[in-house]
This record gives C-alpha cells, structure tokens and sequence, in this order.
C-alpha cells in the first residue's frame, strides 16, 4: 500500500506542480507570467497577473507537498482548489479531454481528495514527523473547504465577456 501511495503522490503532486510552473514560467513548455496572466483573462478572470502568479504558485505548492507527502490534507485542499477553478473553465466544453473538457481536472480533484482520506503511507515526509494518520474529520473539511473555496473564488474572479470580448472569442473559434 506505502508503495501505491508513493507513485500515486509522485506522479500527480508532480502532474500538479508542473502544471503550476506553466502559468508563471517559460519552463515545461510554459508561455511565462505574462502568457499565464492572459491566459486567466481569456478565461474570464480578473485579477491579471496576480491571478496567475497566485494559481501557479498554488500548484507548484500543492504539488511538490503532495509529491513529498506533506501536511498531505492541506496539500489536498488546495489542489482540489486550484483544479476545481480549472474543472469550472472546462466545464462548459464537457467532461472528456479530447474536446478541452474537464475530464483530467476532475481526475486530480479526486485522486487529491483520496490522498486526504488515506494520508500519504509511510514513506512520507508526514510520516517522518511522526504523522501517521490524520483524523477523518481533517480529510472531511478539506474535502469541502477544497472545491467550495474554488468555486467562492470563481464567483469573486469571474468577469463577465464585453459583446466585444464574445464576438472576438467566436471568431477565433472558427
């Protein structure tokens, strides 16, 4: 089981973390801050580059804490976060990731929820601390505040399209 929980960490604190060094770098084939900040106002998202800069440093955060199993349930949480925001912009193109949809955010919400409930194994950073279970009540609220936050700040964030904005998305759409 600690060896599944390993990989499991590994790959998707990893998956994560890149994803972040994407929006505020031009590492792993990311267009920098300036790309990761229009790529937010393309989404419908206020805030600019300080929205970029926060998601991204959310996702490397979580992401290498998740990796390295580290106060796992609020690495959990905020992952879900920061992917529950990513799910809501897909969302509108449906659920499978060949048409854009929400499929893989959706993945990495779950399995960052699964993490908070089964707590990083043994060969965790948690578990040298002396850490070896959390709480199911921990697991519980970040498992709510997680996704209910994301979509607190997509409400908060969220600016409505000019019909300028709309008329340009439709066209660079066809």
């Amino acid at each position: 089981m600690d060896a599944g929980l390993l990989v499991l960490r590994l790959v998707v604190g990893l998956l994560i973390a890149g994803h972040g060094v994407q929006k505020v770098s031009f590492r792993l084939g990311g267009n920098g801050l300036a790309g990761g900040t229009e790529e937010f106002r393309r989404d419908g998202f206020r805030g600019g580059r300080l929205t970029a800069l926060v998601a991204g440093a959310s996702q490397i955060g979580s992401g290498l804490f998740l990796a390295a199993g580290l106060l796992t349930p609020l690495a959990a949480m905020v992952a879900m976060g920061v992917m529950t925001v990513a799910g809501t912009v897909k969302r509108p193109k449906g659920l499978w990731v060949q048409n854009d949809g929400y499929e893989y955010p959706l993945v990495l919400v779950v399995v960052s929820a699964a993490l908070a409930l089964t707590g990083a194994g043994r060969w965790s950073v948690d578990h040298a601390l002396g850490v070896t279970s959390w709480p199911v009540w921990v697991a519980v609220v970040v498992i709510v505040i997680g996704p209910a936050s994301a979509l607190l700040t997509r409400v908060v964030l969220h600016r409505p399209a000019t019909a300028t904005e709309g008329t340009r998305y439709a066209q660079a759409a066809e």
